[in-house]
C-alpha cells in the first residue's frame, strides 16, 4: 500500500461514544466464491453485505481528505498466478457523504468485487487475499480488514492451528493497559449544534441587510402606502402585517427544494468546505459582490422580473396582490441582500443540519427583513425616529464590500489547503486581512472614496466609532503574523488557515507546538516524572475532526494553557503507516480467532485502542492517572471549547485527589 493511501486512514468522528461493554463494531460481513472461466483462469468474487445506515467506499481515491479507499491485496503470487486487470467493483455515481463533506463513490446494502486471475502453476490451489476498507455511518467511521482463503478446486481448506509465539504473546499482553475506573464514569455523548444558532445568524444578516440602500428607504414608503392608501386603517394595518409575513415566507420557501431533493441534501452549500472548484468559483463570486458593493457596477436580477411582479401586484388585489408586492421587494433588493445572505449561509452551515439549517437561516433572515414593516405599521409614530436616507447608506454598503472581500479569501484558502498550493499560508492570509482592514479604515476616515460617495464635509460619530473598531481589529490581527503563542487569534479560530500551515518552521511535530509524546511508554514515564495527569489522544494524520479539535478547541487560550501547563499529551496516530522495527512486529490473536499482523505504528496504536476502550474511531480522548485509572468520562469530538475545558478541569481535580 502506498504512503498516500496510508495517509487516508482517517477515522472521522462526529463521534457518539460506544457502550464499552459492547463488542467491536463490524457493520460489513463478507462472502466469497470462485467462478471458473477456463482451466487456467478464474474469477475471485468477494461480496460485502453492509448493514443499514452504513457505507463502504470505492477503490478510487477521492479528492481532498476523503475516505480510505477499499484495497485488495493478493498474496503468494510470485510464480503461482498473475492478476488480469484490476479488481472490478460496482459502477456507482459519486454521492454526498455527511462525514467527509464531499461527493464520494460509496456502496450501501451490498457491493460485489471481482478479480480475474491466470494460473502459472497448475498445482497451486489456495489463494490468500486480504481487503482493507473503511466503513462509515453518518456519525462515525471505522477501519476494518478481512482475510480470505479461496480454494480454486472447491476442496476443503485444511484449517491451520493458529500458533502465536511467546514473543507475540508478550507483546500482545503489553497492549493491555488494565484501565480502571469504568464504574465511576459513563461515556459522554456529543451534543448537536442547536439550529437556533443558525436562525440567529440569519436574523443578524437580515438586520444588516436592512441598513443597505436597497432596503432601508423602502420601509417608510411601504408602511405609508399601506396605512394611507386603505380606506379602513385596520385593513391597512392588516395588509402591512401580511406584507411582512409574506417576506418571511418567501425566504423560508427558498429552502424547500433542498428538503425535496435528496441529491442536494445538504451538499450544495457544505461542499464549499472541501470542493476545490466550488471554492474557487465562490471566491470569484464574492470578489464580484465586493466590487458591486464598492459601486463599480450593479448586480441585479433581470428588470423584467421585478416589472412583472410589480404589474401583478397592481392588477391583483387582496392576499395575492400583497404577496406579489413582497416578492417584488425580494427581487429588487437582491443586489444588497444576495451577497449578505450568500455569505452568511456559505460560511455558517455545517453537514450536521443540512436542509434544516438552511431553512432556519433563511427564516431568520426573512424575519429580520419583515419585522420593520410590521412594527412600523403597528406604531406609525416610530417612523419619525428613523434616520433619513442619505450618504450613510452607501457607507454601509461599501463597508459590507470590504467584509465580502475578506470573506472571499476564506474560500480561496479552502482550495489552497486541499490542493497544498502554498498560496495562502496562515501569515499571508492574515496579512491580506490586515491590508483590507487598513483600506477600510482609510475609507471610514475619508482618505479614499468610491464611485457613489458624495463629498465628505465632516466625519460622523458612526464613522469615527467604526473606524476605531477597525483599527483595534487590525491591531488584534498583527500577532497572527508572528511565530509566538499569541498567533492563535482565538476570536478567529477556524477562519484563517491552521497554525501548522505556516511560513515558519515549527519546532515540534505536535499540534500547536504543544509538548507531546508519540510513544506510550515515554509519555507515561514523562507524566510520572512531572507528576501530571495524562491526556491520551487517539488521532490520525488525515483525520479532519482531529484537526478541527486541535485548531479550533486546543488553540483557544484557556484550553491551550491547561494542556501546556497541566497535562502530558500522548498522541497515538492510528493511521501511521511507518513500519515498526522488526523486533517489535508481532502477531496479535483477536478474540474472534483471527490473527492480525502488527507491522506498523498505526497497527499497534489502533489495536491498543480497540483492546482497551472497545472503540475504533477518532478523535478519542481519555484522561488517565499514572496507574491507568480514569479521571473523567472519555470524550470524542467536542467543538465547544468551554465544555472541553471543563472536562479537562474535572480530570485535573480528580488527579489531585488521587
Amino acid at each position: 500500500m502506498t504512503f498516500k493511501k496510508g495517509l487516508l486512514y482517517c477515522f472521522l468522528a462526529f463521534c457518539f461514544s460506544f457502550n464499552l461493554s459492547a463488542q467491536e463494531l463490524e457493520p460489513v460481513t463478507w462472502e466469497y466464491s470462485i467462478e471458473k472461466i477456463s482451466d487456467s483462469e478464474y474469477d475471485l468474487v468477494f461480496t460485502a453485505n453492509i448493514e443499514d445506515g452504513w457505507y463502504m467506499y470505492s477503490q478510487e481515491e477521492s479528492e481532498g481528505l476523503g475516505p480510505l479507499p477499499t484495497y485488495f491485496e493478493y498474496k503468494n503470487q510470485e510464480s503461482n498466478y498473475k492478476l488480469i486487470g484490476k479488481t472490478k467493483e460496482p459502477d456507482v455515481k459519486p454521492k454526498y457523504d455527511k462525514v467527509f463533506e464531499l461527493d464520494v463513490k460509496k456502496f450501501e446494502k451490498e457491493a460485489q468485487f471481482k478479480q480475474r486471475i491466470s494460473l502459472i502453476n497448475s498445482e497451486f490451489k489456495v489463494i490468500e487475499a486480504r481487503v482493507d476498507f473503511q466503513a462509515c455511518d453518518d456519525g462515525k467511521c471505522i477501519m476494518l480488514d478481512k482475510i480470505f482463503n479461496l480454494s480454486l478446486d472447491g476442496s476443503a481448506i485444511e484449517k491451520k492451528n493458529i500458533v502465536i509465539d511467546e514473543r507475540s504473546k508478550e507483546l500482545s499482553n503489553a497492549l493491555e493497559l488494565n484501565v480502571t475506573g469504568w464504574d465511576k464514569y459513563e461515556e459522554q455523548n456529543v451534543e448537536q449544534k442547536s439550529n437556533l444558532t443558525i436562525f440567529f445568524l440569519g436574523f443578524l444578516g437580515g438586520l444588516i441587510a436592512l441598513l443597505t440602500p436597497c432596503v432601508f428607504p423602502m420601509i417608510p414608503l411601504t408602511v405609508s402606502f399601506f396605512t394611507k392608501s386603505a380606506s379602513d386603517p385596520k385593513k391597512g394595518l392588516f395588509n402591512s402585517i401580511l406584507y411582512g409575513f409574506f417576506i418571511f415566507l418567501i425566504y423560508a420557501l427558498l429552502s424547500i427544494p433542498f428538503h425535496l431533493l435528496d441529491s442536494l441534501d445538504p451538499g450544495i452549500l457544505n461542499n464549499i468546505s472541501t470542493n476545490v472548484t466550488l471554492n474557487v468559483i465562490f471566491f470569484i463570486i464574492f470578489i464580484a459582490f465586493a466590487f458591486s458593493f464598492f459601486g463599480y457596477y450593479e448586480l441585479t436580477l433581470p428588470q423584467s422580473w421585478s416589472a412583472a411582479m410589480d404589474s401583478k401586484a397592481n392588477k391583483i388585489g387582496g392576499f395575492i396582490g400583497v404577496f406579489f408586492m413582497a416578492l417584488t421587494l425580494a427581487i429588487v433588493s437582491f443586489s444588497c441582500t444576495g451577497p449578505i445572505l450568500g455569505t452568511l449561509l456559505g460560511s455558517s452551515l455545517t453537514a450536521d443540519g443540512g436542509a434544516t439549517q438552511l431553512t432556519m437561516g433563511m427564516s431568520g433572515f426573512g424575519l429580520a427583513l419583515a419585522l420593520p414593516f410590521t412594527l412600523f405599521a403597528m406604531f406609525p409614530k416610530w417612523l419619525n425616529s428613523l434616520p433619513k436616507s442619505g450618504g450613510w447608506l452607501n457607507t454601509v454598503k461599501v463597508v459590507l464590500g470590504f467584509i465580502e472581500l475578506a470573506l472571499a479569501l476564506k474560500f480561496l484558502s479552502n482550495a489552497d489547503l486541499v490542493e497544498h498550493w502554498g498560496l495562502l499560508k496562515r501569515e499571508v492570509f492574515i496579512g491580506l486581512w490586515i491590508i483590507i482592514g487598513i483600506g477600510l479604515a482609510l475609507y471610514l476616515f475619508g482618505k479614499i472614496k468610491f464611485p457613489h460617495d458624495g463629498p465628505l464635509q465632516k466625519l460622523s460619530k458612526g464613522r469615527i466609532t467604526t473606524g476605531i473598531l477597525v483599527i483595534a481589529f487590525i491591531i488584534y490581527l498583527i500577532p497572527g503574523l508572528t511565530n509566538t503563542k499569541y498567533a492563535n487569534l482565538k476570536l478567529l479560530s477556524g477562519f484563517p488557515p491552521p497554525m501548522f500551515y505556516s511560513l515558519y518552521e515549527k519546532t515540534s511535530e505536535c499540534p500547536l507546538d504543544l509538548n507531546c509524546y508519540k510513544d506510550l511508554e515515554q509519555g507515561i514515564a514523562a507524566a510520572k516524572s512531572e507528576n501530571k495527569p495524562i491526556l491520551l489522544d487517539f488521532t490520525g494524520w488525515a483525520c479532519v475532526n482531529c484537526r478541527k479539535m486541535e485548531e479550533q478547541v486546543w488553540s483557544t487560550s484557556n484550553v491551550y494553557d491547561m494542556l501546556q501547563d497541566n497535562y502530558v499529551i500522548i498522541s497515538l496516530y492510528v493511521d501511521d503507516k511507518k513500519a515498526l522495527p522488526e523486533d517489535e512486529q508481532f502477531q496479535y490473536l483477536r478474540t474472534n480467532g483471527t490473527v492480525k499482523a502488527i507491522e506498523s505504528i498505526g497497527d499497534k496504536w489502533g489495536t491498543l485502542q480497540t483492546i482497551n476502550f472497545k472503540n475504533n474511531s477518532q478523535p478519542y480522548y481519555i484522561l488517565l492517572d499514572h496507574n491507568m485509572g480514569l479521571l473523567n468520562v472519555t470524550n470524542a469530538y467536542e467543538p465547544n471549547a468551554d465544555a472541553y475545558l471543563s472536562w479537562l478541569k474535572t480530570g485535573l481535580e480528580n488527579f489531585k485527589k488521587h
